[in-house]
C-alpha cells in the first residue's frame, strides 16, 4: 500500500513539473529558427524567378532516389552493429 502511495505521489510531482514548462520558443535562437522555418513553409519570400531542373539533374536525382531501394529493410535494429550512443539517460 505504501509503495502505491509513494508511486502516486511521485507521478503527481512529475505532472506538475511538466505543466510548469512554458509553451513557445525558449530562447532567442529558437525564436529565430522558428521564424525562418515559418517563412520557408509559407512561401512568402519565395523567388519569383523559375528555377527549372535540367534533364541531367532530373535523371541523377531520380537515380539517387531509386538507389535507396537497393538495401533491404532489417526486421529490427541491432545496437551492437550500429555503434554506440553517447550521452542521454538510457543504458547502453
Amino acid at each position: 500500500m505504501k509503495a502505491h502511495l509513494l508511486t502516486a505521489l511521485c507521478l503527481l510531482t512529475l505532472t506538475d513539473t511538466a505543466v510548469a514548462i512554458e509553451s513557445g520558443a525558449s530562447s532567442a535562437t529558437q525564436k529565430q529558427t522558428e521564424a525562418w522555418l515559418e517563412l520557408q513553409a509559407s512561401g512568402k519570400v519565395a523567388s519569383t524567378i523559375p528555377q527549372p531542373q535540367a534533364p541531367v539533374e532530373r535523371d541523377q536525382s531520380m537515380q539517387r532516389w531509386l538507389n535507396n531501394y537497393q538495401h533491404p529493410i532489417p526486421e529490427f535494429f541491432e545496437q551492437k552493429k550500429g555503434g554506440t550512443v553517447s550521452g542521454g539517460s538510457g543504458a547502453n
